[in-house]
């Protein structure tokens, strides 16, 4: 019987013949097939084949074969990752039955640390958007609360973490689709320095954003997957030299000499209980002996603006390739190969990932090029800089996961700019390509609260040690919504 979900305690189970690596794979596949019909988390679930490897990971135990960080482990993956064999759907029609011929990096390295693919997880289509609505394959429910949204667009791979479907997932993460589904199911959601882990195999939004997330239950859960996926990858010239390590080493002791800063320019305006939350969290971490201090960056809060361009753009350059005629859907009865090409995307692709494509296409044409693109990277640029300056002096910097808790699926009233809004404190680690992680920080009528440490390029230890600081002294990773258990 399993008391604990986490990735460290089903590895000690393991260890101890308490379970085998088969009745592991039993329990999170009934939860699946029990939970899955209503919360909509898995696009495609793995069974047959995840039975068969749990079988092949317990012969190789009773061998004395069980090698790797993952070894028997279930880890499930967002639906943009190519797994060999496995749907690719992007939550897209346009890619619907689509199967990928080749592992993405990252599966490779789960498969080679004797982790099991448990399926795909459901996702904003391409990964664009904040609530997993935008899923041409429905929206995926929160488990703390089944009318509101998980977050997006790695809502899926938050919500069958949360839902205990799965011990730990995949997500990527562009500008905060991570950390914010993270915030809304109540996990600790991992996002890398820019290049750190590798994206060859995974559908790319923006090539200069996008990175690998981690979402689980628990800081030492994430270090460990960050161990395994971590490293400089011949197939992405993206990656960084010496960017594989072993992170599971982390500091775990007080805080004594960290520095923290806030941005209180950022807090204006902040809801009156998320404030009072994050409040709290900070004079918590005072307690274990960090310094926390007000600070000002100038230049971060354009990061939005920054963002939108950016992001958008990179989309409309990278979704030209979803043509309608090297795969995917192909629209029928076109005149010509252009009507071809604009059938094919009317119908294929959702309407958030036409606004985006359409934003991008605007702000890379000629005559705007200058006034909104380049600009945008002139800004990214000073903004990289203010970061540089500002973890010169402190290690970490502390913000809100999100400006809002989770809104009611379907909820009507906000625009889509509110929706833009909502990733304000997410997209700067994108922007400037540092590290940063959601932190559980308690509840609110039900609802999971968080907050989110910014952290040195390459300094991801140093945000471990934080988040794990305070969570062995709160312990909310261990509290999980009712009805899942």
């Amino acid at each position: 019987m399993i008391t604990e979900y986490s990735v460290k305690e089903l590895k000690k189970l393991l260890e101890e013949e308490k379970l085998t690596s088969r009745q592991i794979t039993e329990i999170f596949l009934e939860r699946c097939e029990k939970l899955n019909p209503d919360i909509n988390a898995f696009l495609y679930i793995n069974k047959e084949e995840a039975l068969e490897e749990a079988d092949k990971k317990d012969r190789e135990r009773s061998e004395g074969k069980a090698e790797g960080r993952l070894h028997g482990i279930p880890v499930a993956l967002k639906d943009n990752m190519a797994a060999e064999g496995m749907q690719m759907t992007n939550a897209s029609k346009f890619m619907e039955g689509f199967i990928a011929p080749y592992d993405a990096t990252v599966v490779r390295k789960i498969k080679d640390e004797g982790g099991i693919i448990l399926g795909k997880l459901n996702m904003d289509e391409f990964a664009m958007g904040s609530y997993n609505e935008f899923s041409a394959f429905g929206p995926v429910k929160n488990p703390w609360d089944r009318e509101r949204t998980p977050g997006g667009s790695s809502g899926g791979s938050a919500a069958a973490v949360a839902a205990l479907m799965t011990p730990i997932s995949l997500g990527t993460d562009t500008g905060g689709s991570v950390r914010q589904p993270a915030a809304f199911t109540g996990l600790t959601g991992l996002k890398p320095t820019y290049g750190r882990i590798s994206r060859y195999g995974i559908t790319a939004f923006g090539s200069t954003l996008d990175q690998v997330g981690i979402l689980s239950h628990g800081t030492e859960d994430c270090a460990l997957m960050l161990s395994v996926l971590a490293g400089e990858d011949p197939m992405d010239s993206t990656t960084l030299e010496g960017s594989g390590t072993d992170f599971s080493d982390f500091a775990k002791g007080n805080l004594k000499g960290i520095k923290i800063g806030i941005p209180v320019k950022f807090l204006e305006g902040l809801n009156a209980d998320i404030k009072e939350n994050f409040d709290r969290a900070a004079e918590e971490l005072k307690k274990l002996g960090a310094e926390v201090e007000e600070i000002d960056l100038e230049y971060t809060h354009l990061s939005l603006a920054v963002y939108y361009i950016v992001a958008s753009a990179e989309a409309s350059s990278n979704l030209a390739r979803f043509d309608g005629i090297r795969y995917g859907i192909r629209a029928e009865n076109s005149g010509t190969i252009t009507d071809l090409y604009k059938d094919s995307r009317t119908e294929g692709f959702g309407e958030e990932v036409k606004r985006r494509i359409m934003l991008g296409t605007y702000v890379l044409s000629s005559g705007y090029y200058d006034a909104y693109y380049n600009t945008a990277l002139k800004v990214r640029t000073v903004i990289i800089e203010e970061f540089k300056k500002i973890f010169e002096k402190y290690d970490a910097v502390m913000t809100p996961s999100s400006p809002v808790f989770p809104k009611k699926l379907g909820e009507k009233g906000a625009s889509v700019l509110d929706a833009y809004l909502n990733d304000l404190y997410t997209v700067p680690a994108n922007i400037a390509g540092i590290p940063a992680i959601t932190v559980p920080s308690g509840f609110k009528d039900g609802l999971p609260q968080s907050f989110q440490l910014l952290g040195n390029y390459m300094d991801e230890k140093k945000l471990l040690q934080i988040s794990y600081a305070y969570e062995k002294e709160n312990d909310f990773v261990k509290t999980f919504p009712e009805g899942v258990k």
